[in-house]
């Protein structure tokens, strides 16, 4: 790690230069959080240049705390926020492919991508959360179904994201010449997969993905996970280094500024090229707004 030292507003700062290109994105569930707090944040990071990526996620139901209180909905309220901002990227992690059919997805995030200006990013993953797919009747099946069906609609997906048209026949999709117009500025759209399984999730990423998300960082994990993908990118073909790779960095009621930056360094150091800001609910601006303006002068 090295540092520039010199002079700002007349007093001395020491400014910490990472070792690597870093980014630093910020994400707010969509769960326990009123819309305009939700859209303040994201105003806030798309006007503070520290932050390159807003993120929310894709459920129905809050994944912690009450699951019967308030989740807003990922799509609506990630169109909103890319109309309410001018700069940065902004994307779900991830959307859960089981909850709708992978052409109606397609079509939009290519319409999504047209609306922001060409600044959206695709998550996507094999579904998990049998609460509120048994709730809504929406069928989540085995582990082996999901991602079956996963590798499927990632077939489909890539396919109506580049394509004329798009013919396929599988177990869980048939196609026949459909289409996807208008494409969006982005070609290739780029594609997020969330996830650790080593023997589906890694395989995905190395064919499909410019992104790979790690949900939960840890040292040994991380570097456990990353060589798998290696293996799978080599008989993929596919260059490792095309693969930005991003993990969290949970912050809840009363986590420190100092802490926060000691772990993006930390990241940063193994070779993380995201460290992802996650927001827990009760979602305080003025915590953003401190957290925010700590990040500036550290990193900026």
């Amino acid at each position: 790690m090295a540092y520039y030292e010199g002079t700002l507003g007349g007093q001395h700062a020491r400014k910490t230069i990472l070792e690597k290109h870093m980014e630093i994105g910020i994400k707010v569930a969509p769960h326990h959080v009123e819309w305009k707090s939700l859209l303040a944040v994201a105003e806030l990071a798309d006007q503070a240049d520290i932050f390159t990526q807003f993120w929310n996620f894709d459920h129905f139901y809050p994944i912690k705390g009450d699951t019967n209180g308030p989740c807003l909905e990922a799509w609506v309220t990630l169109t909103g926020i890319a109309q309410a901002t001018k700069r940065i990227r902004v994307g779900c992690m991830v959307n859960g492919v089981h909850y709708r059919h992978p052409a109606v997805l397609a079509n939009m995030a290519s319409a999504l991508d047209i609306v922001s200006d060409g600044r959206f990013e695709l998550g996507l993953g094999a579904g998990w959360n049998e609460l509120e797919s048994g709730a809504y009747g929406i069928e989540l099946g085995s582990l082996k179904e999901r991602f079956d069906r996963f590798d499927e609609a990632l077939i489909v997906i890539t396919s109506l994201l580049a394509e004329e048209t798009t013919s396929f026949s599988g177990k869980y999709y048939v196609l026949d010449d459909a289409r996807n117009e208008p494409k969006g500025p982005q070609q290739p759209l780029p594609i997020c997969i969330g996830g650790t399984g080593e023997k589906r999730t890694l395989l995905s990423v190395a064919h499909h993905a410019s992104h790979w998300n790690l949900p939960m960082f840890e040292d040994q994990l991380f570097k456990q996970k990353l060589d798998v993908l290696k293996a799978h990118c080599e008989k993929a073909g596919t260059n490792i280094e095309d693969i930005k790779v991003s993990t969290h960095v949970f912050i809840e009621e009363g986590t420190t500024a100092a802490s926060v930056i000691s772990e993006i360094l930390h990241q940063n150091r193994l070779g993380i090229d995201q460290s992802i800001l996650y927001f827990q609910p009760p979602i305080h601006q003025k915590q953003v707004e401190q957290l925010t303006d700590a990040l500036m002068n550290e990193f900026r």
